[in-house]
C-alpha cells in the first residue's frame, strides 16, 4: 500500500469532491480516481460511497480514515525522528524528558553543567506517554532521559532488561496538597472520617506519576472516599488545577516548593500519603557519542565528588 493513496483518500474525504481533491493533490483527476481504486482493491472493500452528493464514506471508510489518520501520523513522526538523528551529529546531546523535570532538576543540575562545557543540547518533546521515553532512548531517538523513578513505574523495567545505565541525580518527594481557603485551612483533606468524598486532581495514564499515585492510595489502611474529577499527563498542569481549588492532588516537590513557601499550597493527610521519588538519568552504554561521555563523566562527578 502507497503512502501516496492515503494521503490521497484524507484529501478526498476533505473535499468530498474527486475534481477539488485532485487538484489539492496536485494530480489529473483521472490518476487520482485510479489511486483512489487501487486503494479500495487493496483493502478488498469499497471505502467510498458515490451515490451520494457529495460524496460520502461507506460504514468501512470511516474506520479505515481514523486508521489512516494514525498511520500517517505515525509515519510523519518516524519521519522526524530519522530527520532529527540525522541532523544531531556527533556533537549534539538529545535530552528527553517531562516538563516539571525540566524546570527543576534539568535547569539547576544539569545546564549549568552542559553551559560549563559548551554543549549543544536538543530538548525533545515533553508531551509524550512514560512508555514513549523508554522507546526513545532505545530506538536512539535520544541520548538520555531524565525521569522520576519509583519502584511502581513499571514502565521503565525494559532499560533494566536492556542494562542502560543510570544515575541517581536526586531525590524528591510525592506530597499531597491543597489550595488554603479563607480560614487559612486547606479547602480539602484526607481525613477517613469525613462523610463527602474527596474531590482528586489525578494522572492520566499516559503519566509516569500515575502509578506513584495508585500505590499510594493502595497503601492506605482507612482510605478516605475519593472522586476523581479530572485527570492528566503534566504534573504542572494538575498542579494549576490545584491552585485554582478543584480539589487537591500529590505533586512532586520541587515543583511546588514556592507555593507551599508562599502559603498558596498547603500539604495535607499525614506521612502515609507521601512517597519518595528518585531523580534518575539513563543512557544506553552503547551509545559512546563523545560529547555524551563527557556529559556523563560531570555528572558523575556531581553525583558522587568521592568517586
Amino acid at each position: 500500500m502507497d503512502i501516496i493513496w492515503l494521503r490521497d483518500f484524507e484529501a478526498l474525504t476533505v473535499h468530498k469532491n474527486f475534481s477539488r481533491a485532485a487538484e489539492d493533490r496536485n494530480v489529473s483527476q483521472p490518476a487520482f480516481s485510479r489511486r483512489i481504486r487501487a486503494l479500495e482493491d487493496e483493502v478488498g472493500v469499497k471505502l467510498i460511497d458515490r451515490q451520494t452528493f457529495p460524496l460520502s464514506l461507506t460504514p468501512a471508510g470511516e474506520v479505515f480514515l481514523s486508521q489512516a489518520r494514525a498511520i500517517l501520523r505515525t509515519y510523519s513522526e518516524t519521519l522526524e525522528r530519522c530527520q532529527t538523528i540525522a541532523a544531531a551529529g556527533e556533537n549534539v546531546v538529545r535530552f528527553a524528558s517531562s516538563q516539571s523535570l525540566y524546570m527543576t532538576h534539568y535547569k539547576t543540575l544539569i545546564a549549568p553543567l552542559a553551559e560549563q562545557g559548551g554543549l549543544d543540547i536538543d530538548l525533545n518533546s515533553t508531551s509524550w506517554g512514560a512508555d514513549q521515553f523508554v522507546t526513545a532512548l532505545q530506538q536512539s531517538y535520544c541520548d538520555l532521559i531524565l525521569t522520576y523513578w519509583h519502584p511502581a513505574m513499571d514502565f521503565l523495567s525494559p532499560l533494566e532488561v536492556s542494562r542502560c545505565e543510570y544515575l541517581t541525580l536526586s531525590t524528591d518527594e510525592f506530597i499531597p496538597v491543597s489550595k488554603p481557603g479563607p480560614d487559612g485551612r486547606p479547602l480539602f483533606s484526607l481525613d477517613s472520617t469525613q462523610k463527602r468524598q474527596v474531590p482528586l486532581l489525578s494522572y492520566g495514564t499516559a503519566s509516569a506519576l500515575r502509578a506513584v499515585l495508585d500505590h499510594v492510595l493502595r497503601q492506605q489502611i482507612n482510605p478516605p472516599g475519593i472522586l476523581v474529577v479530572n485527570q492528566n499527563a503534566l504534573a504542572n498542569s494538575v498542579k494549576a488545577m490545584i491552585l485554582e481549588g478543584f480539589g487537591l492532588g500529590w505533586l512532586p516537590r520541587a515543583i511546588c516548593d514556592e507555593e507551599l513557601d508562599e502559603g498558596r499550597l498547603q500539604i495535607v493527610g499525614g506521612q502515609s500519603h507521601v512517597s519518595g521519588l528518585e531523580i534518575r538519568i539513563y543512557r544506553d552504554p552503547g551509545n559512546r557519542k563523545p560529547t555524551l561521555d563527557s556529559l556523563w563523566a560531570h555528572l558523575k562527578t556531581v553525583v558522587d565528588p568521592q568517586g
